[in-house]
């Protein structure tokens, strides 16, 4: 029997391995062939520096030159076959440009070449450049941990292990001498190293991440502090990290200063989020032309199409296999399904294809891209806490002010009883939830999914029941009715029960929407919604000592509408995300649809179950106010006619 079970899991074993050996080959035939082609452009660059009017001007960037081609002709043996015989040729032959002392402008134009050739043939972007820009904080970290040691802290090339070595590191706060590099020249030389020197490669001990983070970082370093505005067009990394310092400053226009282009190097652009969305709209829009395409019968397009789509996706790539691999891989393998079949698929399996994308391209830009902004957390924490907070506050004054009025001020301890043990419940349930969190992690999502979707059906029960009692006078017949029935009892413990019930509800209701907001937050949406709940708990407590003690009378009608417009913003919102969660863990389908808008912040989705969701609960608001301001009131005109004395 044991022999038996040890076989099929050796079985299964060697078939995962075997499933996982074309992937990882795909991988490392990428990773060489953007080693190979930072490898040659550095060799281009070089070269430009030391050649001018057919005489070399700088001997020691032409040998490095060559150096970084002979190095990128070894490793062109660790190509694809189908590109590494060609690759080696148009190598020798800029072996053999650069011997001759050929002119910098038709080396360069034989790089790009080449680095043209690998990318259409092996279908993959050989610029691994990050849509959003680095983080300069992270740059300074690992630029303190791994390069200060050579080029010391300020970039001088002074660090205590520059002395023994030959060649001494190069200064990084020589503007003059760097004139002509751009933060992706850094990067290259960062992932490969530089031959002949101790440069050694970081491809393997560097994060592609912190590869950027300290490339930015390092050619900032001969800059001044930045000022100045900076154009729209200057504002996307992607764009700026290929320019260099001179291309900039031509770019700003006459007069531009180094500090002014110290303000392009570091500004931080669009927010990462709306930078990520424009990378996916741009994706579906390729998409679109290549389904088109297809259904046309023109394949060679469509597949073109399609390539350009799939290099586009790898602007974003990155960042989404950090978060999800999974689904990081079956975009890949839909996209791969395109390009091979385009052209010949039926029209069935084309849609399927569709779909799949579509689907996975929803699934993919959540991930990224949805996340509320910390003001925007803030707000709503503020909101949560101030709401559920003052209505106990008013509950626990009116039921107090109950029992001084009917000559029953003696039994305020019984209240202040049921108000400790509701409190205290609320710690509990609060506990309770978390726990159940931490011990189901396999179903995340779907728990996450449903706390939202019950904390959009409280949100809007309790924004119904807020409009229901705008009118100060339902609010005292509703406090009046619990406490006669309590008093009425007199029991102890029915009079603490009252108090209990209403403090807890806004208890459980509170720590019902805190968890739907850190979930809808994601990750790093403690601080603000913390800060929410610091500014409204001061603000709770000047209001109770205001009505406690002054006998400050609160504004109901305009606090209970606000409120409950405020309440059902929240509840929209939730209902949209709780939709997207459970749609997450599969328990929930997803249907594209593209003519919809995408909001995150308001829990808006271009999916038709998540729009379904919030139509409904629209439908529902309307309801409520027809009922509310309309069709109650008639009734209630209609029986005062009838029962004149009856209030």
């Amino acid at each position: 029997m044991l022999k038996n079970v040890l076989r099929i899991i050796l079985i299964y074993g060697n078939a995962l391995v075997f499933l996982s050996l074309p992937r990882l080959a795909a991988q490392n035939d990428t990773a060489a062939a953007r080693r190979l082609a930072a490898t040659i452009q550095l060799a281009a660059e070089e070269y430009r520096l030391g050649v001018s009017g057919g005489r070399i001007i700088a001997t020691a960037e032409v040998e490095e030159a060559h150096l970084f081609l002979s190095e990128a002709r070894r490793k062109s043996a660790e190509l694809p076959a189908t590109v590494r015989e060609g690759a080696g040729v148009q190598i020798d032959q800029l072996l053999a440009m650069v011997r001759r002392t050929a002119a910098p402008e038709s080396v360069a134009a034989r790089v790009s070449q080449l680095v043209n050739d690998l990318a259409r043939e092996l279908g993959i972007s050989l610029d691994d450049i990050p849509a959003a820009t680095p983080s300069l904080a992270r740059g300074r970290e690992v630029y303190g941990a791994v390069c200060a040691g050579c080029h010391g802290a300020s970039g001088s090339g002074d660090g205590p292990a520059a002395a023994g070595l030959d060649p001494r590191p190069p200064s990084l706060t020589d503007a003059r001498a760097l004139l002509g590099s751009s933060p992706l020249d850094f990067y290259r030389r960062i992932t490969i190293g530089v031959a002949g020197t101790a440069m050694a490669p970081f491809e393997g001990s560097l994060s592609a991440e912190d590869r950027w983070a300290v490339a930015l970082y390092a050619s900032t370093l001969r800059l001044p502090a930045p000022s100045g505005e900076v154009p729209e067009e200057l504002r996307l990394f992607e764009s700026t990290a290929r320019m260099s310092d001179s291309v900039v400053l031509t770019t700003l226009g006459i007069g531009a200063s180094p500090a002014r282009l110290a303000a392009v190097r570091t500004v931080q652009g669009s927010a990462r989020a709306e930078v990520s969305s424009r990378v996916f709209a741009e994706v579906r829009g390729k998409l679109d032309s290549a389904y088109a395409q297809a259904e046309a019968g023109l394949g060679a397009e469509a597949r073109a199409t399609a390539m350009d789509a799939y290099l586009t996706f790898e602007r974003v790539e990155r960042e989404l296999r950090v978060r999800d691999p999974a689904l990081t891989g079956r975009i890949e393998q839909a996209f791969s399904s395109l390009r091979s079949a385009a052209g010949t698929m039926t029209p069935g399996e084309l849609a399927g294809i569709r779909g799949n994308l579509a689907r996975a391209l929803e699934s993919a830009e959540r991930s990224i891209v949805d996340r509320i902004s910390p003001p925007n957390l803030f707000l709503q924490s503020l909101i949560i806490l101030l709401r559920e907070g003052l209505e106990a506050i008013l509950v626990i004054g009116a039921l107090v002010a109950f029992l001084v009025r009917s000559g029953n001020a003696h039994r305020r301890r019984d209240i202040h009883l049921g108000v400790g043990a509701a409190l205290v419940m609320s710690l509990l349930t609060a506990a309770a939830i978390e726990t159940i969190f931490v011990l189901s992690p396999s179903h995340q999502e779907g728990l996450e999914g449903a706390i939202m979707i019950l904390a959009a059906i409280t949100l809007f029960y309790v924004s119904y029941w807020l409009l229901s009692k705008l009118e100060v006078a339902k609010w005292n017949r509703f406090v009046k009715g619990k406490m006669e029935d309590a008093l009425s009892r007199g029991s102890a413990l029915t009079l603490a029960s009252v108090a209990f019930l209403a403090v807890y509800r806004e208890g459980f209701e509170t720590v019902l929407f805190y968890k739907a907001l850190a979930v809808s937050g994601g990750v790093g949406a403690w601080a603000p919604i913390v800060l929410g709940i610091l500014l409204g708990g001061g603000v709770l407590a000047a209001v109770y000592v205001a009505v406690n003690r002054f006998g400050v009378r609160l504004p109901l009608k305009p606090l209970f509408g606000v409120t409950s417009a405020l309440l059902y913003y929240m509840a929209f919102v939730f209902a949209g995300k709780a939709v997207a969660e459970l749609q997450e863990a599969g328990f929930i389908s997803l249907t594209p649809a593209g003519w919809a808008p995408r909001i995150p912040s308001m829990g808006i989705y271009p999916t038709l179950e998540s729009l379904g969701a919030q139509g409904g609960l629209l439908l529902l608001a309307v309801v409520a106010g027809v009922w509310i301001f309309a069709i109650a009131p008639r009734r209630a005109s209609a029986r005062a006619h009838v029962l004149p004395d009856a209030k």
